[in-house]
């Protein structure tokens, strides 16, 4: 992963990493999709959606509602969270 010119201090980036895998173990566990973190670069979040996510209608519900709606209740000063 990428580090770039992120806002997050190191504890916060591998909390944000933490929240990630949970994240994808449960997208995965249900959905057989997945989410990786790619970049964290000042307030943008680049992940990679994977699995059954690839190419599925609803991957950008996934990214917007699932993912960027969790990490923005812990990390509120990620501004952007695109799927690189």
């Amino acid at each position: 992963m990428d580090q770039g010119n992120s806002n997050l201090d190191a504890d916060a980036e591998e909390r944000l990493q933490a929240l990630l895998e949970q994240l994808s173990a449960y997208i995965e566990h249900y959905h057989g999709g997945s989410v990786e973190m790619v970049a964290l670069e000042g307030d943008t979040l680049k992940v990679h959606l994977g699995g059954a996510c690839l190419g599925c209608p609803l991957s950008q519900n996934t990214l917007h509602g699932w993912v960027e709606g969790t990490v923005r209740q812990f990390f509120p000063e990620i501004k952007n969270i695109v799927d690189a």
